[in-house]
């Protein structure tokens, strides 16, 4: 019984949610086509707009080349605050070099 309910408002869910329309609308235009497509996959998969194959690995390779892109600049980015905090220090050790050199009582005075 509880099995049941399950599916019963899953299937609410859907229909509320607009799912079982989209996809009867898609059925429809599949069935209604002249000439079936090759793939029934990707003829609802366009016409859900989701890319079609070749798309999807044309946004593949680009996200293959932004994640190559991301990781140099991120290299980058390391390497300069790497130098940024060698400065840093040393600006920090050479001022206060200088002030223990101002501090410091000078002979014969």
């Amino acid at each position: 019984m509880e099995k049941e309910a399950k599916k019963e408002a899953f299937r609410k869910y859907l229909e509320s949610s607009g799912v079982l329309d989209a996809l009867t609308k898609v059925l429809v235009a599949l069935y209604e086509q002249n000439d079936k497509p090759s793939s029934a996959v990707e003829f609802v998969q366009q016409k859900l707009g989701g890319p079609t194959v070749s798309e999807y690995e044309k946004l593949q390779a680009e996200m293959l080349d932004l994640q190559i892109k991301y990781n140099e600049l991120l290299a980058a980015h390391q390497e300069t605050c790497r130098q940024f905090e060698e400065i840093k220090n040393s600006s920090t050790t050479t001022s206060s070099k200088e002030t223990i050199d101002e501090e410091a009582p000078k002979d014969g005075l």
